[in-house]
């Protein structure tokens, strides 16, 4: 059975985890299986519990995985609040790949892609907000928010969530290529990717709530006093990359005293571990050339002791 997407970082995946004995592994988002069974087939004790919104992704999974269903747990939920439903005493390790997959992205009916003839977007069918909803209720002001909190778009933000509003008030919009009509495919000074797609960008994660799921899931795994454990996140936009990347600082730091104090009175016994990679992994030349989607994959990684 061969999986319809491709898992990024693959190979950095499994040699952050190589040393992996027993105990416990979380796959917070296991889409469609790909990292998951590499890593069962690498360590024969790993037990698996693996968590998916996505109903679809998740049955997929659990026939992909069949050989191992004596070593998986499966659970249908989002990825934020996975902590607080299992025991984490035995975690050993944690992944979650925070993108869309390749199969989201191009079913026709999942609306995600420039071209479907659908404006859904969400990850969870049973979502009630979707893509389409945003772009025909969203005021200016807040789809101009979404625009340029979440696409970068700020220059432009207005322009084109007046060309929303201005489209909407003759029709409904309904699909994700008229919206791409719409928007256009030009692109901002300096930028390589387009308009579009970064307006496309912008109503996922509104759709989603991809910041504030990722913002619960860091928080509940700091709650989650984790010992023995490595966590690695992988991203695919700035803003998550920079949530992370500052959240690890925090979690490394000893000294949590406010910066204009003149001495430390924290006792500097606050790190929860180590940050394990210096600087964001990301895909080889070679799996660009076999995987376009993995040239925005970032990896990070902590270890809590």
């Amino acid at each position: 059975m061969q999986s319809p997407h491709i898992p990024v970082l693959l190979q950095e995946v499994l040699d952050v985890f190589d040393d992996f004995s027993d105990g416990d592994f979380l796959d917070c988002t296991l889409g469609y299986g790909g990292h998951s069974k590499a890593l069962l087939q690498n360590h024969k004790k790993l037990k698996l519990i693996a968590c998916d919104k996505d109903l679809e992704a998740l049955n997929f999974s659990k026939e992909f995985l069949k050989e191992f269903s004596n070593r998986v747990l499966f659970k249908h939920m989002g990825f934020k609040d996975i902590l607080s439903c299992i025991n984490t005493q035995n975690l050993r390790g944690i992944l979650a790949d925070i993108g869309v997959s390749s199969l989201q992205l191009d079913k026709n009916d999942r609306g995600f892609s420039l071209h479907s003839d659908f404006l859904d977007m969400r990850m969870d069918q049973n979502n009630p907000l979707s893509a389409k909803e945003v772009v025909n209720s969203y005021t200016k002001e807040d789809l101009e928010r979404i625009f340029r909190d979440y696409g970068d778009l700020a220059p432009v933000a207005s322009m084109l969530a007046q060309k929303i509003i201005s489209t909407r008030i003759e029709k409904e919009i309904t699909s994700a290529k008229e919206l791409n009509k719409i928007i256009g495919n030009a692109k901002l000074k300096g930028r390589n990717v387009s308009l579009a797609l970064l307006v496309f960008q912008a109503l996922r994660i509104e759709v989603n709530d991809e910041l504030g799921e990722l913002k619960t899931l860091l928080e509940n795994i700091e709650k989650a006093k984790l010992k023995n454990c490595k966590f690695a996140i992988i991203s695919f936009h700035s803003l998550e990359d920079r949530l992370v990347k500052n959240t690890f600082k925090r979690w490394e730091k000893d000294c949590i005293c406010d910066e204009r104090a003149m001495k430390c009175e924290c006792g500097k016994n606050h790190s929860l571990g180590k940050i394990l990679s210096k600087k964001a992994i990301s895909a080889s030349k070679e799996e660009i050339s076999y995987n376009s989607r993995s040239s925005c994959a970032k990896m990070r990684i902590f270890y809590f002791r």
